[in-house]
This record gives C-alpha cells, structure tokens and sequence, in this order.
C-alpha cells in the first residue's frame, strides 16, 4: 500500500514522489528509518489525488495557518516547565511541536466528550452529543492535515538532518509525516462524519445489545461499514480493503501477516482446547461464583488497584456497559468497568485490564507529552499492558496469595489461595471475549478478525452475520450461542467505527508473554515480588521507564 507501507526506494526519492503526487514543492527531507519494509508497485501517474487545494474547506485551512504566529507557538511548544526542552530546537520544530500540542489538545477535549457520553450522559443527549465530536473531529482534521503541518514537517526535518534517528524530534517527526501523508487522504467532511456516526452507533449498539435484539442495530453497522468502505476508497493502492483499517491500529501490519500467524494460532489452539475442555469439570472454580453486593465489589476493586498504581488524585473509575480506559494527559487517567452481582471476577479483572491501559500512558515520559508519541503507536504493545496485568500479574499464582485475603475481606467469606488460583486459570470455552480465560481468549479474536474481514470486502452481508457468527464460535470454542447479547452484539468497537482493532488484543496477548519472559530473566526472583505485591507494585511503579532498547 502506497501511502502506508514505504517501498525500497532511496526514501528521499520516496517523499520528493508523495510530495508531486499532492501537487506540493519538491523539497528533500531526511528521516528516520521505518519499522518494516514491503516491496510494492510504483503509482502511476494518472493516480494522483487531488491537490489539497481543490477542496472547498481549503481556504478556512489557510486560513488557519495564516493566524499561526512563531511567537504563539513557542509558548504553547514549552507550556508547562516540566515539558520545557532540554535541547535547542529550531523556531521551525518548536512551531511543530506546538502545532501538534493544539492538536492533541483538541484530541483529549474530544476523547473527553466520548468519555462522557459513555459514563455520565443522559441518553436523549446522543444526537447533540455525535454532532459535537464531529465539529471537533472537523477542526481538529483540517488544522492537522494543512499545508502548514507540511512546511513544518519539511522544514523541521531538515533542521534534524543528521541526527540520532531514535532522538525524541526524529521519531515525532517521521510519525508525524505518516499520519499526515494518510490523514490528507481523507476528505474533513468524511472525518466528522466518521465521528457523528460512532456517536450515533454506540447508543444504537446500547440498546439494542440491552434488548438482544440485532435487528435493530443492523441499519446502524451497514451505515457504519459503508463508512469504512469510503474510508478505504481514498487510498488507492493496498493488498486488501483491511490493510487500510489495520494500519490505523498497528501502523504498517499487513492483513497477511495476521492472517498468517492467526491460522497457526487457530491450527494449535482448537485441539487443545478441545482436549482441555474434557477436563474442565475438574477445577472448582465455585468461589468465583454467589451474589456479590456491587458496593462491596468497588471497595475490593479499588483496593487491588491502589496495589497496582492507581492514584485518587489523578486517576478515576467509573461504571460502563463495555470497560475502555482514556488517558488525557499527566494527571487525568481515567479507567471503567462494569459489574455481574453473581460473578465478582468480570468487574476485577476488568478493572484490572483498563488500569493496565492507564498504566502504559501514565508511564510515558513527560516529555513526549502533547505530541503523537504521548499514546503510544502500537496498539498491540498497548494491549500487551493491559492483558499483561490482566493474566500474567493478575493471574499468577503470587498474586492470588495477595488477593484471595482480599475477596474474603470484601465479602465477609473464606476463600483458599490456592482454589482462587486454579479458579481464575479454568481453561473452558465461554461466550464472552472479555472474560474468556487465556487458552480460549485468541480464539475469540480471530473469529472477529475473519469476520470483519469478509463485511468490509463485501463478502458477508450484515443481515447475515449473526448466522455467521455463531458458526464460527460452535467451530472453534465448540459452543453454542444463546443470543445475540451474548455473541453478536457483545463488543462495542463496531458501533464505535473501530473497524481492524480486534488483532491487536491477539497480537497483544503475544507480546505480553514475551514481555514476561524477559521480566523472569532480569528479575530472577520477580514470583517472590509478586508475593509481596504490596511492596512490590508501587516500586515498579516507581522505578518508571525503561531505557530504549532495554526490551
């Protein structure tokens, strides 16, 4: 894919093609190398997109540029003391990085918004609520795709010519030029419609997942799948329609690369599971399962993330139909869950997952802050965090010996380390992704994998993927499925437009086990910490980052 994946061509022969593509000045600019590189076919020249100029949104994105001042934008570049330079930066890079400040800004302000709706709106506020993100999606679009993001990028990477590719300024420039190159693709009015319609589709989705009833959401994911088919259609070179949706999540990560590795996956794990499964009946996990007051679950959980880091004065914990967790910058994390009075492990371990989330952001370095580096890129290494506390921490054996006291503190019960162990590692097909154990969880991934796969390319029509989904779920987990509730309808993400999310938790799942090996290790006696998670979670939390190229 032209635009998203870079040939092997002398890379500044490369972005010299892009810029006569766009209609812009030819001017060299060096940058640091990308990740992976794939051969693909040179453009022709009657493919060229329209110049940006063409658009009739154009002139307020001039405009905006033309009410840029340096002055300004070395204030906002420096902001707060701890976010000041430690280098000299040229006027050109502190314009950037300002640039990029308002533009992160106006990012969380709309991330703030999506919070709200999902926490604390009232329902009649939908159709107010999807036309304000998409005035914020609109501003937000054509200030970070002008052509005086351009310049600044052109001019900023030539002032770094020569620098350390993995220095701070080189990597937010070259992610920084990919994420214009791609976003200049797309038309500002497509942007904001994208935006107003996962607003729209998560209250459909609410409700209709509350009356089990696909039917009547499925106007909603056809309008919202059509949406995704524009999307694409800006791009006019790729392998597969899904490439252009998976990038956005794992930037550069080819649909057959997933492929590939979730047919291994697939192949190894349905037989095994099926072999585990005979066994099931084994392992008690009854303690897991009673009636468990809401009120009490809270004090538990909010325990056991006090343990893992979580801070009162800048995170927060809030109550939603599907957990997802937002950073909004230093100081402002905030993570939900939701709760299942007759089974206390879906709210914990959900709990868990998010904060693992607020974790990863709230460890990255203030200074890469108000850039596009201060979320992270990879969505997969961001999974790998949240399922890694989830699972590896959250499921271990030494922390079980920390949390069973814990749950039997919270309901005024009795409960065995040992027994709570071997209930919360219970290898045994269930409906629900979210509290699937780690055996089956990949299994859930790639059925949504595949069939998102075939509704963007148009081989699966949207009347017919409950039928589809649950063939799939009767093949590899070798159940049946009861609802829609509790097969179809039970993620969030499509309503919400994150159409090539669902690889990440998988390719997160991977990375996590890695991460824990090389943890084992370096700290050879890391079973013991976890024994003494009291002492042991906020020093990790202390000890911060590691230094690059430490893992």
């Amino acid at each position: 894919m032209s635009q998203l994946v870079p040939d092997e061509r002398d890379e500044k022969q490369q972005h010299r093609d892009y810029r006569r593509q766009v209609g812009h000045p030819v001017r060299a600019v060096q940058h640091g190398p990308e990740v992976r590189r794939q051969p693909e076919d040179q453009q022709k020249e009657d493919q060229k997109p329209a110049r940006i100029d063409a658009d009739p949104d154009a002139e307020h994105v001039h405009q905006l540029d033309r009410a840029w001042t340096t002055e300004h934008a070395a204030m906002v570049a420096q902001g707060d003391p701890a976010d000041r330079p430690t280098m000299t930066r040229s006027n050109d890079m502190l314009e950037l990085r300002a640039r990029l400040a308002e533009v992160t800004d106006l990012r969380n302000v709309k991330q703030l918004l999506e919070w709200d709706h999902q926490t604390m709106m009232p329902p009649d506020g939908s159709s107010t609520r999807a036309e304000s993100v998409g005035t914020l999606e609109r501003i937000t679009h054509e200030l970070f795709i002008s052509d005086e993001t351009g310049r600044l990028l052109e001019q900023a990477a030539e002032d770094l010519d020569g620098a350390a590719a993995d220095s701070d300024d080189a990597r937010i420039v070259e992610v920084t030029r990919r994420r214009w190159e791609k976003a200049r693709r797309v038309p500002v009015e497509l942007a904001a419609e994208i935006s107003r319609a996962a607003a729209l589709g998560h209250d459909a989705w609410v409700e209709a997942r509350r009356r089990s009833d696909f039917a009547s959401f499925a106007p909603c994911l056809e309008r919202n799948f059509e949406l995704a088919r524009r999307y694409v259609d800006c791009f006019d070179s790729y392998e597969s329609a899904y490439d252009v949706l998976l990038d956005d999540y794992e930037p550069d990560m080819q649909t057959t690369e997933v492929g590939s590795l979730f047919a291994e996956l697939r192949s190894e794990l349905v037989p095994l599971i099926a072999t585990l499964r005979e066994h099931s009946d084994r392992v008690d996990n009854s303690c897991l399962h009673g009636s468990f007051a809401i009120d009490r679950q809270r004090r538990l959980v909010a325990d056991v993330l006090e343990v893992m880091g979580f801070d009162r004065r800048s995170w927060r914990m809030d109550d939603t139909v599907h957990p997802f967790a937002v950073s909004l910058g230093a100081g402002d994390t905030r993570i939900t869950t939701r709760w299942d009075e007759s089974y206390f492990a879906s709210g914990l371990y959900g709990a868990m997952h998010e904060c693992g989330h607020g974790l990863y952001e709230h460890g990255i370095a203030d200074e890469l802050r108000r850039t596009p580096l201060g979320h992270g890129e990879s969505l997969g290494l961001h999974e790998s965090q949240s399922r890694m506390w989830e699972n590896m921490v959250g499921r271990s054996r030494q922390f079980c010996q920390v949390l069973a006291p814990r749950v039997a503190g919270a309901f005024a019960t009795t409960i065995d380390p040992d027994a709570l162990y071997r209930a919360v590692n219970l290898v045994k097909p269930s409906l629900i992704r979210v509290e699937a154990d780690e055996a089956t969880y990949g299994l859930h991934v790639v059925l949504r994998f595949e069939l998102e796969q075939d509704l963007i390319e148009g081989r699966l029509k949207v009347a017919d993927l409950p039928q589809a989904w649950n063939a799939k779920v009767k093949e590899y987990l070798g159940i049946d499925v009861p609802d829609d509730a509790h097969g179809v309808l039970q993620d969030v993400h499509w309503s919400g437009m994150a159409i090539g999310y669902f690889p990440t938790y998988a390719l997160g799942n991977l990375i996590a086990g890695q991460l824990w090996e090389r943890a084992h290790n370096d700290v050879p006696d890391l079973d013991e910490r976890l024994r003494e998670a009291v002492r042991f979670l906020p020093q990790a939390k202390a000890v911060g980052r590691l230094p690059r190229g430490s893992v």
